[in-house]
């Protein structure tokens, strides 16, 4: 065997126990999942549908549907599209404060879906059974460890927590205080960490703070196999972590859920449209209640007109921090690739770190040339 073989062996070796030291950190999210990697994907909605959601399933993560604002019946489609792509598992997201939430999740049970995720709300007890007796795991993001330990309660399976990093809706908390706050304590049943993760050594770390697995989104925007407009993917690729920012309220009167986004022509625009409905209500012009259903209607058809139409400047560009961790175009299965690497590479400088210790150690421990 040549120096180069016998090289190439070992380097070969080493991967395989590092792969198999991360295998066993996320073993937990694996088998909940029932996937090679336990890598979600994030629901976005106009950016995670079929094809997207099963390039993700098909090389190794969990892709996740967004149902958004979906009838059944478009709902239906499109499992049965994303199960014509892949037979790997993948989830629905649910938005909680959908008018036809029971609906849609007789749809998912008719389907069988394996994993129901509801976002956008706390969900009661009914809804958590509606799903689990349909077959489903019910899946649920806690903002507070309170309220998973009252979800886990209700009978949810497993918990996302997404801290504000995240694009999109968003709380206050970033994900390392959350992840801090509840991984520890909270061991019932597996944690997924969401919001900012954009490297492996970040999946790595919480891994060994207790997750069972983590949610990327941001970093799937880009994937080759994802349908967003070039326009869209481009803003993505050039904008730097501080781009992402959260809509500001202006008037506490008037309560605006905090979306994280690119900044652009359209989220200066809503500061002055919001500007401009408060002096007509303060004017008497409209009522509060006229004025309050204007300013959440600013942004409707925003994010699909950036998403599938291409402009970036009058649509919504949801995005979480990690998108300054955004560089190029790749394919889904190159992006997992390149954080599973990432992670093993944190795993390998720490061995070498620990042996470079241990060697100290012994040469300290040995007697000075020449001593009695």
């Amino acid at each position: 065997m040549t120096d180069a073989t016998s090289h190439a062996a070992e380097a070969s070796a080493q991967s395989r126990l590092y792969r198999s030291r991360l295998d066993r950190l996320w073993k937990r999210g694996r088998d909940f999942l029932g996937t090679r990697t336990a890598v979600m994907g994030g629901a976005m909605s106009w950016v995670s549908e079929r094809h997207l959601v099963s390039a993700i399933s098909n090389a190794g993560g969990f892709g996740v549907l967004a149902c958004g604002s979906m009838a059944p019946d478009q709902l239906a489609v499109e499992i049965a599209g994303t199960r014509a792509l892949t037979d790997k598992p993948f989830g629905v997201n649910l938005i909680n404060m959908h008018p036809a939430l029971d609906q849609l999740i007789d749809v998912c049970r008719e389907q069988g879906v394996g994993h129901v995720v509801v976002a956008g709300g706390l969900p009661s007890g009914a809804t958590l059974r509606r799903i689990k007796d349909g077959g489903a795991k019910a899946m649920a993001f806690a903002p507070t460890l309170t309220a998973g330990r009252r979800l886990v309660k209700h009978g949810a399976d497993a918990l996302v927590i997404e801290g504000t990093e995240a694009g999109g809706h968003i709380g206050p908390v970033s994900t390392t205080v959350l992840a801090q706050e509840i991984l520890p304590d909270l061991r019932e049943v597996p944690v997924f960490v969401a919001g900012g993760i954009g490297r492996g050594e970040a999946i790595l770390s919480y891994l060994e703070l207790g997750a069972a697995g983590v949610q990327v989104g941001t970093r799937f925007v880009c994937a080759t196999e994802c349908v967003a407009h070039p326009n869209f993917k481009q803003a993505f690729i050039r904008a730097s972590a501080r781009d992402a920012q959260p809509s500001v309220q202006i008037d506490p009167r008037f309560p605006v859920i905090p979306v994280r986004a690119l900044a652009n022509e359209a989220s200066k625009r809503f500061m002055e449209f919001q500007r401009d409905i408060i002096a007509k209500v303060d004017s008497g012009i409209m009522s509060r209640d006229e004025g309050m259903l204007e300013i959440e209607h600013f942004w409707a058809g925003a994010l699909r007109r950036a998403v599938i139409e291409g402009d970036v400047e009058n649509g919504s560009l949801m995005a979480g921090q990690s998108v300054g961790l955004v560089t190029r175009e790749q394919p889904v299965a190159d992006i997992l690739a390149e954080l599973i690497a990432q992670a093993e590479s944190a795993l390998a400088r720490r061995a070498m770190d620990e042996a470079s210790l241990e060697a100290m150690a012994g040469v300290m421990a040995e007697p000075p040339v020449g001593a009695l």
